[in-house]
């Protein structure tokens, strides 16, 4: 089995635990990991939402999937385009890591007027200049251990990153948690998801195997959201669905669609229909003044 994964050390460890889980849940399988360069990795200089293609960080992995060069590939899936290819599928999600959001190294308040914060997120970017509009964003590009040394080398008086990421590397230094129904994380965010061809079905059914329906749920919540809202992975929007019982509780909120940004938090039935995540999506691009 030829797995492809990008070449970043996190890419990479995403795709270790790929394997290990693999291992167990279908012995005897080999896999041989296969790096490929993605276009979000090699210009660092463009802001994320000015990246010239769609799924800066999975496309070049969708085409090796589809040349047969690979049979699956490992990726965060807040970065899989919600228009996949028609012939491609998610096979598998992983149990969703923390989906938070950390601030290094001191908490947002602890920030001084005019302090300089780091991110590449132009919803990171959006929540800040909501909560501080005092401070000064600029961009920040890179693998984990890049931006951390950008700090370090006080390049930044402080940076935003994914919680999991840092988990997954087992980097453990001072960071702050996010308010996660405030400072809304991306949608999918803290997931792993693997990508395979539609018609290999004996793919899907090893996939199938370490697929989790809690991740499914949330994930399906928030992609379906953001698809109605004709909304992108670089797009200013948080959507976070969190699993509860027979509901589903869902924040959300959304910058540019109208002069003051939309908030959202609602429960919806777990076996929730198209209606009702068009009615969130419908708000947060204020083509509705209300949630029904």
């Amino acid at each position: 089995m030829k797995v492809g994964s990008r070449e970043s050390k996190l890419a990479m460890r995403q795709t270790e635990i790929f394997v290990q889980r693999m291992a167990e849940a279908n012995p005897g399988d080999a896999c041989e990991v296969i790096g490929i360069k993605a276009l979000g990795d090699i210009d660092l200089k463009s802001r994320l939402d000015e990246l010239p293609a769609t799924g800066a960080f999975v496309r070049e992995l969708d085409d090796a999937m589809l040349r047969g060069e690979i049979d699956c590939s490992v990726n965060s899936l807040k970065d899989i385009p919600i228009d996949m290819d028609k012939d491609l599928v998610i096979g598998a999600m992983f149990e969703r890591d923390d989906p938070r959001d950390v601030i290094l190294p001191c908490p947002l308040e602890d920030l001084p007027k005019g302090a300089k914060v780091g991110t590449a997120s132009v919803r990171r970017e959006s929540i800040l200049r909501e909560l501080r509009p005092d401070l000064v964003i600029e961009p920040l590009r890179g693998n984990i251990h890049t931006r951390l040394a950008r700090l370090d080398a006080g390049d930044f008086d402080a940076i935003i990153l994914a919680k999991a990421g840092l988990d997954r590397m087992g980097i453990q230094r001072e960071m702050h948690v996010l308010d996660d129904s405030v400072f809304i994380p991306a949608p999918a965010q803290g997931i792993i998801a693997v990508e395979c061809r539609k018609d290999d079905g004996e793919m899907r059914e090893k996939l199938l195997r370490i697929d989790s329906r809690a991740s499914r749920l949330m994930a399906g919540a928030e992609r379906g959201i953001m698809k109605l809202m004709g909304a992108g992975c670089s797009s200013p929007v948080g959507i976070n669905a969190k699993l509860n019982g027979d509901t589903i509780h869902v924040d959300a909120v959304s910058y540019g669609y109208s002069e003051k940004p939309r908030h959202v938090s609602k429960d919806i039935p777990v076996d929730y229909v198209m209606d009702e995540l068009l009615d969130i999506a419908e708000y947060l691009t204020a083509k509705r003044d209300s949630i029904l």
